[in-house]
């Protein structure tokens, strides 16, 4: 099966069918992806999902396109770079789907980094192997919508929004610290969207409202931003269920 019949059918893995890991980008230093760390972002090609406002277009719908880098190159990198850079946060993508992530994460902790995990949470199974063996430092799990609205929201019918919810019970209740995040688009999210998402990840120690941005990489260009003012007042939608919500990358 290749890559466009493993996103229609959303596997992750359980029936053999992964995507091959490509390694398309890597964020030599950051002060953003990795809270507190100064950090490098290794991005993998590939996505089960299609949300219409991704930025990251190419590498969700065109993996092939993109120019690969070499696994081996990245760890040279991170070797030399140990004792400056602190963190590595892993992203797509979503990374969860690929094969040989683990082994990845284990060769970049065993250089000594702490890692992060960037991820839309349809593979709970993954996250729970990877959360288990004590591989991942920092998950941050996207919640794109309130679950009765994931399919439109990620462009993909046939969602089975227990696994989002498998996820979130997983990540709450575990050891890994974590946050939780959602892109916010005017056509996509409101009020009663936002109360949605508060409940379903209630008692959460830390949400994120995050600022959609229009850019050349989006899926689907043509979405809205919300200003500070109205983003402000969803977060106060979500507030009774997790009281630490703060917005990023809003203006």
């Amino acid at each position: 099966m290749g890559r466009e019949g493993f996103c229609r059918n959303i596997k992750c893995g359980q029936e053999g069918v992964w995507y091959i890991m490509r390694i398309c980008g890597l964020n030599k230093t950051t002060l953003l992806d990795y809270p507190g760390h100064v950090a490098a972002t290794v991005f993998l090609g590939g996505c089960n999902f299609r949300c219409p406002f991704c930025q990251n277009g190419d590498l969700v719908l065109k993996p092939e396109g993109q120019p690969a880098i070499e696994k081996e190159a990245v760890m040279a990198f991170l070797r030399k770079r140990k004792g400056v850079l602190t963190g590595v946060c892993i992203t797509g993508g979503e990374p969860t789907i690929e094969r040989g992530l683990e082994e990845l994460i284990e060769e970049i902790k065993d250089i000594g980094y702490l890692l992060k995990l960037d991820t839309n949470g349809y593979c709970p199974e993954v996250i729970r192997k990877l959360t288990a063996k004590g591989l991942v430092d920092y998950i941050a799990m996207d919640i794109k919508n309130d679950l009765k609205k994931y399919g439109e929201t990620v462009g993909i019918q046939g969602i089975d929004a227990g696994r989002i919810m498998d996820s979130i019970r997983w990540i709450i209740n575990g050891k890994t610290d974590y946050e939780f995040r959602t892109t916010v688009v005017k056509e996509l999210h409101g009020r009663e969207d936002m109360s949605a998402i508060g409940k379903a990840i209630k008692g959460a120690k830390a949400y994120f409202l995050q600022g959609y941005q229009e850019s050349g990489g989006v899926i689907a260009p043509g979405f809205h931003a919300y200003g500070k003012e109205e983003m402000e007042e969803l977060a106060e939608w979500v507030r009774p269920f997790v009281p630490n919500v703060q917005l990023r990358g809003v203006e």
